[in-house]
């Protein structure tokens, strides 16, 4: 039986290890928009668009999920000296945590993935890559940085995606850096050829890659299992973490012993970097000092939060000890949400078509005239966002006294409710922030004020959103029930 509370309490020691990454970093770009007509020019879809992105893939994706545990990384890539290498560069740059070491090789081509996303799934992908080698300067550079790059390192992960920093010259410096410092090595592997990884403390394929590098049948459990003890007999691997997506994850760990690990995931939405997450989640543990089998199990639980989520994303501590309680919600419906998790699901939902709307107040002493109120916000969109003031806030504007319940507690009262979708509090004086965060397509408040002293009304309309003043309902306030109460 798995202790998900002991494992909870271990995500806090995630927070300021440090991990090595070193691979192929991408730059990936997402296009969002609505195809609901075919092109008369050709049978193919027509996407009307309405919101495009970029992120760093890859590599670069490991480290946005370093980051997003609140994990410090050493990152050692190699870009194109053009404008996408430049991006990419910037973009790390402005990772938390993150201390990049980028080398420009002269004639290369940075690699982009652009994908076009309608209603949450993709219609294309389009690569602009040259896999080749680095220029034998480049790689010398490389190699030469691969000693600072490991300094003060709890773990080191090789993100190999084939597209040529990773030669044979550089994997074998990064694992002999490693075995002088006593620091493990994880390998999420590419090509046939495993055996270029010996030394590595783990290696992260997935059913396919396995398959393919050992030439066996990897359908059932039994097989996986036969397939990982090939790579470690021929590969000389300590151990080897099989993804096997629906089907969860396979550990055969150093001592020998096997362990099935069921999926966390109840909706899947995209599956892109997913690898990228679990490799990150182990690191991450390993460095912090836990055991590779509770390593394995947080990371499986990280993998289920992104794949329930469109592109290449992140699983933050937060979702993750949700996911770890049996007694909470859902990963992929938790109501009580940080900041930064909450605009990640609005995207999410607004990549559906849905329409997100949101409301705000401290909701101290919940009453039917909340109820009135929050029924017509939810009315009014497909999904409700509820911008809670924390005791701090509340007490600044109420006055000592107030709240009478806790921000804790006044969340999980509003996440009880079938109208609210969504809980995220915020510590500020007014919403602003947070609705120029969330970007709501609806902005809902109650009817005692007049559109143009709705906080955050003109920004919503600036984009095309709309402000809905709910009607109240007589003889219902948190004053007028404190009072009675007094």
């Amino acid at each position: 039986m798995v202790d998900r509370a002991r494992l909870a309490d271990a995500l806090d020691r995630l927070a300021g290890a440090r991990v090595a990454v070193i691979g192929d970093v991408m730059l990936d770009r997402y296009v969002y928009g609505e195809a609901d007509r075919i092109s008369p020019e050709a049978p193919v879809p027509v996407l009307r668009v309405r919101e495009e992105s970029e992120m760093l893939g890859g590599a670069g994706n490991v480290l946005r999920n370093l980051a997003a545990l609140g994990v410090d990384a050493a990152c050692l890539a190699a870009v194109g000296d053009d404008d996408d290498g430049r991006r990419v560069a910037d973009l790390l740059a402005r990772e938390p945590g993150v201390s990049p070491n980028i080398v420009t090789a002269a004639g290369r081509t940075t690699i982009r993935k652009t994908r076009f996303v309608a209603g949450g799934h993709q219609l294309l992908r389009v690569d602009r890559e040259r896999a080749e080698p680095l220029p034998p300067a480049a790689e010398r550079q490389v190699a030469a940085a691969v000693a600072a790059a490991l300094a003060g390192a709890g773990a080191v992960v090789l993100s190999d995606y084939g597209k040529g920093l990773l030669s044979a010259t550089v994997i074998a410096a990064i694992l002999a850096a490693a075995a002088r410092l006593g620091v493990p090595v994880l390998a999420d592997p590419k090509g046939r050829d495993f055996a270029k990884y010996r030394g590595a403390a783990l290696v992260t394929p997935n059913r396919k890659e396995l398959g393919e590098a050992t030439d066996l049948p990897t359908g059932s459990d039994a097989e996986i299992e036969a397939a990982a003890r090939a790579v470690r007999e021929r590969a000389g691997i300590a151990a080897v973490l099989a993804t096997r997506g629906a089907h969860g994850m396979t550990l055969l760990d150093a001592a020998g012993a096997v362990h099935h690990i069921a999926a966390e995931a109840r909706e899947v939405f995209d599956v892109s970097g997913a690898g990228d997450t679990v490799i990150a989640a182990v690191a991450a543990g390993l460095a912090a000092g836990l055991t590779l089998l509770d390593a394995v199990r947080i990371a499986n639980c990280a993998a289920g939060i992104v794949v329930g989520k469109v592109g290449t994303a992140v699983a933050h501590p937060a979702e993750i000890r949700a996911a770890l309680d049996r007694q909470e919600s859902r990963a992929a419906e938790v109501k009580i949400a940080s900041r930064e998790s909450a605009v990640e699901r609005a995207a999410l939902w607004r990549r559906r078509g849905l329409r997100v709307g949101f409301t705000n107040g401290c909701f101290d002493l919940l009453h039917p005239g909340h109820i009135h109120l929050l029924a017509q916000a939810r009315a009014s969109c497909d999904r409700l966002v509820v911008g809670l003031n924390s005791d701090a806030s509340v007490k600044r504007l109420k006055g000592n006294g107030r709240p009478v319940q806790g921000e804790a507690a006044r969340a999980a009262i509003l996440a009880g409710l079938a109208d609210v979708d969504l809980v995220t509090v915020f510590g500020e004086d007014t919403p602003e922030a947070l609705i120029a965060a969330l970007r709501p397509d609806v902005l809902v408040k109650g009817a005692d004020y007049t559109v143009d002293r709705v906080v955050g009304a003109d920004l919503v309309k600036s984009y095309g959103g709309r402000v809905v003043l709910a009607e109240l309902l007589p003889g219902h306030s948190t004053t007028a029930t404190f009072a009675k109460l007094k």
